[in-house]
């Protein structure tokens, strides 16, 4: 299938989610937030901007490619480093420990 006829319908499938985010936005908020820190409660469109500016400075948009770093990338490599933890000899995985060991007290002292 063509890509521009997979891509049809992707503005239709994510604006109902963005305008169903903003209501649960505006339900928890004001479910929450007047009780427990005495704010004022928002209408739709004030829990809609919130949404997006939370966006924009915490999250993202996720329309980017990862870039190998946080959480995730250990998930992706953890079976290379157990496979090669596996292969090392004894001396290996000493000398390894040890190296581990200094960074960890050069990180302290800094």
């Amino acid at each position: 299938m063509p890509r521009n006829k997979r891509m049809f319908p992707f503005p239709f499938l994510i604006l109902p989610i963005i305008l169903l985010a903003g209501l649960i936005v505006m339900l928890l908020w004001n479910a929450v937030m007047p009780v427990a820190i005495h704010a004022s409660t928002l209408n739709y469109w004030q829990a809609l901007g919130l949404f997006i500016l939370s966006k924009i400075l915490f999250g993202g948009f996720r329309g980017r490619p990862p870039t190998g770093r946080g959480p995730g990338m250990w998930r992706d490599r953890g079976w290379q480093l157990r496979e090669k933890w596996k292969n090392m000899s004894d001396e290996e995985r000493a000398k390894l420990r040890e190296e581990l060991r200094q960074r960890c007290r050069r990180f302290r002292e800094e």
